[in-house]
């Protein structure tokens, strides 16, 4: 007997089939009406016990031997709150394992159940998978890993899952080198070809992705995409934790597998041991579906959008000065701060940020920070008078906290109980002279809730840059069944505290920081409101980093640095100021000392981003000269909504003076054509091939670093 389950939206389909001797199963997940049957053999939850293993033998996520023994039992859809539909498949161990021949497992088997969720518009999908030991089990069972989802995957028309029709895109992710994407056949990323077809059964072979440590993305971003390379249908995919993750793609003998999971014992030294009546949840992932990867992309920020945490900064989208990168860097005062305050505001910018080094008169304070007060030779009439001034100047108040960390010759350090912190061995945990709170003890977080409160309420503090310099390696194992868990475990209570935070002080905005963006992940960012998106300290190398940033997060949430300087050309300053246009405006730099020229540049930058905030607010992003930019000499971002886009290019030096920009979703249309931003520089002409959906820009001048950001309207059909 076979149970088929329809569930899905308006845009996307999922259908799960459950038979008798099967385990549940994908059978289509896609766009609707142009999805096909997925290839068969890979079960929907993937789960490896200590007690079942991998069958065949395998360090892959998938090939749970105990995931071809559940069975289906049950299934319920219901509707969520803001439209979103949920379906829960349950299915149970049936009682055959090795486990139960060896006499280690009696009574009932484990029960799963999948949660898939979609929200109302859209071609994505969200998963999540329960995995729980009944109260009348005879005994404990270990976890070793938990897929979030597992499918195959088969797109396009033709809907092969042949690992010979894709092509991958990831990304590497470093400090001052973020989303570093690289894009390349599936077989050429690692899948070899082993002759599958004259075997018996899959293959053992996977590539993985995985994070390393506390920084989520400090190794690679948690996500990627594949698509048919025939004709570009493509899925992308997130794994939605702040912790430890993976995903694998690997061959099965009916084709491509996909699967994606938080953390695993293999890679995060994580197992969770349920005892009867326990049940362990793994983190959420989200697929998102598209005729190309514009259009997978432009599904997924869709998602985005839907769940995010409501916050009033979604739709204001407020200018940000911050005085940190490559102007005081960590050294402020009253006397340093007070032009920067009043060139700010001068510009345009709607919250002034006082960064790094406010809580100490020596330059060295690394080893103290945790308690988070005022210096007091550095601000000789008080703190206080620094952000009284922004007020007066027309902006808000914010500051930065790193608050997670506490140094070893930190106060802090010796009051709060040492379980506060991470722990390995019963010894605190200690990386780069700085111990680590761990928010799930009631302490750290009351010490951390006195901290943002008493900004809060002493100085008006609006807004928090939150920063994150250390990596504490895979956790803490302090009252947990594994050092993975302890650090899944203190993640989600860091989530919790976050949103405690803003439950409190609803109107407070938060920037997520952490050393750039080593901690960009959906779960960050579906709490917090904006994502600083690097470190890096050169004009030309955050170009690319500007770019790419919108492929895994919102657009609106980009925070991208522009920090012109004196000393600059006028084509240099227009490069720096185009990274924050169609992102996030985030300004920095010694603007009282720049010319005039410069001034009135940076003045029209910060007013053509905000009277272009609407279309940020709700189009999608796109990558116009592919996604893989960071060595290329032409660089491209667009963001569109309809018939309308606005698109940046930079262009690095020595390239070509002429770059064809392809817009094929505007082809066979008439489109006007206007530069917004620099309009006082020589302009770079321009020419629309309607038939071919192209546009030719032609630079003026040299071959130096330039930048210019161009609205594309459709005015007619062909």
């Amino acid at each position: 007997m076979s149970t088929r389950i329809e569930f899905g939206n308006d845009e996307l389909e999922v259908v799960v089939i459950a038979e008798d001797d099967t385990a549940p199963r994908l059978l289509r997940c896609g766009p609707r009406g142009a999805t096909v049957d997925l290839p068969g053999g890979q079960p929907l939850i993937e789960v490896v016990t200590s007690d079942s293993g991998h069958n065949p033998s395998s360090s892959r996520i998938t090939y749970g031997e105990l995931s071809g023994r559940l069975r289906y039992v049950e299934h319920e859809v219901r509707t969520l709150s803001g439209g979103w539909s949920e379906l829960t498949v349950v299915a149970r161990e049936t009682e055959d394992g090795p486990a139960r021949r060896l006499g280690s497992v009696t009574g009932p088997g484990l029960e799963a159940r999948v949660r898939l969720s979609v929200p109302p518009t859209g071609r994505a999908v969200r998963s999540s998978v329960e995995v729980r030991n009944p109260a009348n089990a005879a005994g404990a069972r270990t976890l070793r890993s938990v897929a979030s989802m597992a499918l195959h995957v088969a797109l396009g028309a033709a809907g092969s899952s042949d690992p010979v029709a894709f092509t991958l895109a990831t990304a590497r992710n470093d400090w001052m080198g973020e989303s570093r994407w690289h894009v390349a056949p599936l077989r050429a990323s690692g899948l070899e070809d082993i002759g599958m077809s004259h075997r018996g059964v899959g293959s053992r072979g996977h590539v993985t992705f995985a994070s390393t440590g506390t920084w989520s993305t400090g190794t690679y971003l948690a996500g990627g995409a594949l698509w048919n390379t025939g004709d570009g249908a493509a899925v992308t995919w997130q794994v939605e934790h702040n912790g430890g993750w993976r995903f694998d793609l690997a061959e099965n003998r009916e084709g491509t597998s996909l699967a994606l999971s938080g953390p695993t014992d293999d890679d995060h030294q994580w197992v969770a041991v349920l005892e009867p009546g326990r049940s362990f949840r793994s983190v959420p992932v989200s697929l998102a579906f598209g005729d190309d990867l514009d259009a997978a992309v432009a599904a997924m920020t869709t998602l985005r959008r839907a769940s995010r945490r409501d916050h009033p900064d979604n739709t204001e989208l407020a200018v940000v000065y911050n005085d940190y990168m490559n102007t005081l860097m960590g050294d402020p005062t009253t006397e340093k701060l007070a032009p920067l305050i009043d060139s700010a505001a001068r510009m345009g910018a709607d919250t002034f940020v006082m960064d790094a080094g406010w809580y100490s008169d020596d330059d060295d304070w690394w080893t103290t920070v945790g308690t988070w007060e005022p210096a007091t030779a550095r601000f000789p009439g008080g703190m206080g008078e620094v952000f009284d001034r922004v007020r007066e100047r027309g902006m808000r108040p914010g500051i930065w906290l790193e608050p997670e960390v506490v140094g070893v010759d930190s106060p802090a350090a010796r009051t709060l109980p040492t379980e506060a912190f991470f722990q390995t061995r019963g010894l605190p945990l200690v990386e780069s002279e700085r111990l680590h709170l761990d928010l799930r003890h009631p302490a750290a977080r009351a010490h951390l809730d006195r901290v943002f409160d008493r900004l809060i309420e002493e100085f008006g503090i609006t807004y928090f840059k939150l920063d994150y310099n250390v990596t504490m390696g895979l956790g803490t194992d302090i009252g947990a069944d594994s050092i993975g868990a302890g650090l899944l475990e203190a993640n989600r209570a860091h989530l919790d505290f976050l949103a405690g935070v803003l439950d409190r002080h609803p109107s407070v905005v938060l920037e997520n920081c952490g050393s750039g963006a080593m901690r960009a992940d959906w779960a960050m960012l579906s709490v917090l409101q904006l994502q600083s998106t690097s470190d890096q300290q050169e004009v030309d190398l955050y170009a690319a980093i500007a770019a790419s940033a919108p492929f895994s997060m919102l657009p609106e949430q980009a925070a991208n640095w522009a920090y012109p300087a004196r000393g600059m050309t006028a084509e240099t300053t227009a490069f720096t100021l185009a990274t924050g246009i169609i992102g996030r405006f985030y300004l920095s730099g010694f603007l009282d000392e720049l010319d005039e020229q410069q001034t009135a540049l940076t003045a029209e930058a910060v007013r053509v981003h905000k009277g272009l905030r609407p279309l940020l607010r709700s189009g999608t992003p796109s990558w116009p000269l592919g996604l893989d930019q960071r060595d290329e000499p032409w660089l491209a971002l667009a963001v569109a909504d309809g018939y309308e886009r606005v698109l940046t290019l930079w262009r690095q030096d020595g390239a070509p003076d002429t770059i064809d920009v392809p817009v094929p979703a505007l082809a066979g249309r008439d489109v006007t054509v206007t530069t917004v931003f620099p309009t006082a520089l020589d302009a770079w002409p321009t020419t629309w091939d309607a038939e071919h959906g192209t546009l030719r820009v032609t630079t003026a001048g040299d071959r130096a670093m330039a930048a210019r950001t161009f609205r594309l309207t459709a005015v007619s059909g062909a």
